[in-house]
């Protein structure tokens, strides 16, 4: 179990303090492990709607911890108090107050945090499909090359990471709160929304009836390599980073990790139909050079 957090916990700690308090977390973990107590893993708690976005994420983290339960003990996975976006929790993690965030990777993260370097999803979020005004199904059936694709407009999240990989490929962007993106683009104030596959259907299936106006496009796929892991804080989370990365390569190897993907993700790759879309690549400036591409487990491909 971990203490909890005190008043100031949300400013930066000293390193004397940082160090008490890692030492402080190790006591209270080992008397937890003692008393048979299950270890408290603290999350970012997700608002409401964004179930279909983070749930699964949630999901694979409570299996993967399932199954090191012989080893580690029993562990309980426990909200944050307030709802956080990413730029907040990416702070919250390294400050302690968190225990596991989501994150894409980028050289900067894994500098800065523990990476499990197991993609959440196979990579499946790089796959990405957009969200369009109904009316304009034929001018986006004309756009063939990333040339086309740079006279549009994308909208984005603030402060997702996306953002600067767009740009790094000309392409125009604009910025606001998730859900105001929907309402923004029934309104055409940008032409498109590219969500990855595994979003993309709920999110159009839970606000049509409020925005019926909009669709999900027919013809385009874009592709950029964009994982998403499991990060740890670097001081005080090598212990349960360990942890969870061989409850995920347990998964890996009796076939939980691939059950797991089709169970979360296949009925949606199936309503995709990728077969019948022009896909355009695009350049991510942001990917961690060590990134490990070349292991086909651990990624999905069209096709395969």
């Amino acid at each position: 179990m971990k203490p909890p957090p005190t008043d100031d916990s949300t400013r930066p700690a000293a390193p004397g303090r940082r160090r008490l308090a890692a030492l402080l977390c190790a006591a209270w973990t080992m008397t937890a492990m003692a008393a048979g107590e299950p270890a408290l893993i603290r999350y970012p708690a997700f608002p409401q709607g964004s179930e279909t976005r983070f749930q699964p994420y949630l999901d694979l983290l409570r299996e993967a911890v399932e199954h090191t339960n012989a080893k580690y003990g029993p562990a309980a996975l426990q909200p944050s108090s307030r709802i956080m976006n990413e730029s907040r929790y990416l702070q919250e993690l390294q400050q302690g107050n968190l225990d596991v965030i989501w994150s894409s990777a980028t050289e900067e993260r894994e500098r800065q945090m523990l990476a499990v370097r197991i993609p959440l999803d196979k990579g499946l979020l790089g796959y990405r499909i957009a969200l369009i005004p109904a009316d304009r199904q034929t001018a986006m059936a004309g756009v063939r090359d990333l040339a086309g694709l740079r006279r549009l407009r994308v909208g984005q999240g603030l402060g997702w990471g996306d953002i600067q990989l767009y740009r790094y490929n000309g392409i125009k962007v604009t910025e606001a709160g998730y859900e105001l993106l929907f309402s923004m683009l029934d309104k055409k104030r940008f032409d498109l929304f590219p969500r990855g596959i595994g979003e993309i259907f709920s999110e159009f299936d839970s606000r049509s009836p409020s925005y019926p106006g909009l669709a999900v496009d027919k013809t385009l796929l874009l592709y950029y390599p964009w994982p998403y892991y499991f990060f740890f804080n670097r001081e005080r989370g090598a212990e349960l980073a360990k942890r969870v990365e061989e409850g995920m390569r347990l998964m890996l190897k009796d076939g939980s990790y691939d059950r797991f993907f089709l169970q979360h993700y296949g009925a949606a790759i199936r309503r995709a139909e990728l077969d019948n879309r022009t896909l355009i690549r695009l350049e991510n400036p942001l990917l961690p050079k060590d990134t490990p591409l070349d292991d086909a487990r651990l990624w999905y491909r069209p096709g395969r």
